[in-house]
């Protein structure tokens, strides 16, 4: 065999090649054949040639079947002279056409009628099937993606890692601690299966990660067979179901057949929601495909053969949508979490991908892992790789804070528009809106501290922004934070009342989510006394479609208007607080603005330092006012200064 020859590649298109001949062959004999014997013969009719034969004209005479060749004397053939001219003629009944020309002297030659052979009547007939199977056959050569065979359509899709198994280790992976600890018992049981046999114990068979996108789900499961060392096969929901019905129960037989060859070993399959989800609920009733590979799954999963170390390892962000047959103990009997990492998880997650990259001295990966609350594994990575390219971009050697702050900004707000030109009136209405978004978040006590207040658009449709960035995780917040919540969020659109006497649709999404908090205060969390502690609305899953699309509503119309007046009530209160807030500090206000149009964005510390003027000046003032009305004073006796306010609650109450 000569290097390079492919033998696997001829025999995989010999079906195409096959018809491709036979379609040159018929085309040939249809197309050509006719051709050629236009050229050789001149057609005449047969009434003239019938009179050329009484005229003895014709000198050679042949005849094939109804076809009528031959050639002339030196006379004329309709009207014209011919030396030796070949004609052609057709006949429907020429049997006694022979013995009249040959009585005339002409040479008579008759032709054998032609007789097919078998092959050829086999090939003619067969032909048409030939061609539709040979059609067939490509097409689903190329439905099956690169090279894929017609009796490989109830083959497994997964790969097989054995010696190029993942190099990830836990090592790799940082910000889940827990769901590392849950998954080393699958380990040590890979690694020492007797161990657990004596003692009678009975190791998960199926392990299922849950979690937001971007928590590293897939990196743990891989990370897991590099700890374990045994065979992975990977794998993903979607490339179990095909458009034809029992491919999919098929291939998800054959993945445990060869799984069993290479006991003990780890079957992993992502997004598995693409096929396990709950059955009775598609359009196709019990018998479509989806439902089939899942019922095989199952069997798979818990089946009779109790002496089998395949462990399966599913990942999904969609549990919720899942058949409880396949959750239920002796299928995906443990359920690992991986949530969003928490400060210090995000710290970890960032030295990992800050492990082969050059840093400057200033970056902090305390501070970036405090400003990223909220983000992903996912998102700290493309976090990090912005810095990169911003830092490559500014021509730097190494990645500064400054690169890593933008990024931070990038994947929070979206990349810089200054493409997009606000006229000037735009510009100072969206900097006085910030700037009430700022002065209130920065009054209300336990308000997240303000990082940054920008008027430069960034995203899809952010004209300005501010950004506040909390100093710890939190997971519970109380009536009052809720409610300052609201009240910043209703600042922006305040400061616009106060200055221009007039209102824009910038603040569209704060209405709305300041409407949702006040809605979900009263109906869910049980914040509202006119309502009380109860939770109204229950939300209502198709778990065809996979989401939430709409809200089943268990509340009478009494109760429904109470609670549009209860976040009326609501809002209301936060947008006075915040209109109290701002029309005492309007100089503030300006100043603050007048900053921003000046420089576009006002980080922490300048913010800082405009608020602790504003509070120094205005002790000032309170104290010159103070002191002038001691002089003007008459002479009393000196009493101690106890002002009402600056007690508590309950002090207020007992002197009163």
């Amino acid at each position: 065999m000569k290097a390079g020859f492919n033998l696997s590649k001829v025999v995989k298109n010999l079906g195409l090649y096959l018809v491709l001949v036979l379609v040159v062959v018929t085309m040939v004999n249809t197309f050509l054949t006719p051709e050629e014997v236009q050229k050789q013969y001149d057609e005449i009719s047969y009434s003239q040639f019938l009179k050329d034969l009484d005229a003895g004209n014709i000198r050679i005479l042949q005849i094939r079947n109804n076809t009528v060749p031959g050639e002339s004397s030196s006379a004329t053939i309709q009207g014209e002279l011919h030396s030796g001219q070949r004609f052609l003629t057709y006949g429907l009944d020429v049997a006694g056409l022979a013995d009249k020309a040959a009585s005339k002297g002409i040479m008579v030659t008759i032709e054998a009628p032609q007789k097919n052979t078998w092959v050829v009547s086999l090939m003619t007939s067969l032909f048409p099937t030939l061609l539709l199977i040979g059609v067939w056959v490509y097409f689903l050569n190329n439905m099956q993606g690169g090279g894929g065979r017609i009796m490989a359509f109830g083959r497994s899709k997964a790969k097989l890692f054995l010696d190029n198994k993942p190099k990830v280790t836990f090592a790799d992976v940082a910000g889940c601690d827990e769901s590392k600890e849950e998954l080393q018992e699958v380990i040590h049981f890979l690694k020492d299966p007797e161990k657990f046999k004596k003692l009678g114990a009975r190791v998960p068979k199926g392990v299922l990660l849950v979690g937001p996108p971007g928590t590293g789900k897939t990196l743990l499961a891989r990370a897991a067979a590099g700890e374990a060392d045994v065979p992975f096969f990977s794998s993903s929901g979607s490339d179990f179901v095909e458009m034809f019905v029992g491919v999919g129960a098929a291939r998800v037989r054959d993945l445990f057949e060869q799984a069993k060859k290479y006991q003990p070993c780890i079957i992993f399959i992502d997004e598995m929601d693409a096929v396990g989800r709950h059955r009775g609920a598609g359009l196709g009733g019990g018998h479509d495909e989806r439902e089939q590979t899942l019922n095989q799954f199952l069997v798979e999963l818990d089946g009779f053969d109790e002496n089998t170390s395949t462990i399966v390892i599913a990942a999904t962000n969609r549990p919720d949508i899942l058949d409880p047959a396949l959750l239920r103990p002796g299928r995906f009997d443990r359920h690992i979490t991986v949530d969003r990492p928490d400060v210090k998880g995000r710290e970890e997650i960032l030295k990992v991908h800050m492990k082969d990259k050059a840093f400057a001295d200033d970056v902090d990966v305390g501070i970036l892992a405090r400003r990223t609350p909220g983000l992903v594994g996912a998102d700290l990575e493309n976090l990090v790789n912005e810095g990169a390219l911003l830092a490559a971009r500014n021509g730097r050697d190494k990645i500064a804070m400054e690169d890593l702050e933008e990024g931070i900004e990038r994947v929070m707000a979206g990349p810089e528009r200054k493409s997009r030109i606000l006229n000037d009136r735009e510009r100072k209405i969206i900097a006085y809106h910030e700037t009430g978004h700022a002065i209130v978040a920065k009054i209300l006590p336990g308000s997240d501290p303000v990082h940054k207040i920008s008027i430069i658009p960034r995203g899809h449709a952010a004209l300005g922004y501010t950004l506040q960035l909390p100093e710890e995780d939190r997971f519970l917040m109380s009536k009052s934070e809720l409610m300052n919540r609201i009240a910043i969020l209703l600042s922006g659109r305040v400061s616009e009342e106060i200055v221009f006497n007039d209102v824009t649709s910038g603040a569209a999404n704060d209405l709305e989510r300041a409407t949702q908090t006040a809605r979900q205060m009263v109906t869910q969390l049980g914040m509202s006394e006119v309502i009380g502690l109860v939770k109204l609305g229950n939300k209502r899953e198709e778990i065809f479609l996979g989401r939430d699309i709409s809200e089943d509503r268990n509340y009478s119309e009494e109760v429904a208007y109470k609670i549009d007046q209860e976040v009326k009530a609501i809002i209301d209160e936060c947008y006075e607080n915040a209109k109290e807030i701002l029309t005492a500090r309007r100089e503030l206000m300006d100043k603050i603005a007048g900053v921003l149009l000046e420089r576009e964005i006002i980080d922490a510390e300048e913010f800082d330092r405009l608020m602790e003027e504003n509070s120094q000046s205005s002790a000032s003032v309170e104290l010159q006012k103070s002191q002038e009305g001691a002089k003007n004073a008459p002479d009393v006796p000196e009493m101690p200064d106890i002002r009402v306010d600056m007690l508590p609650k309950t002090g207020r109450d007992f002197l009163a």
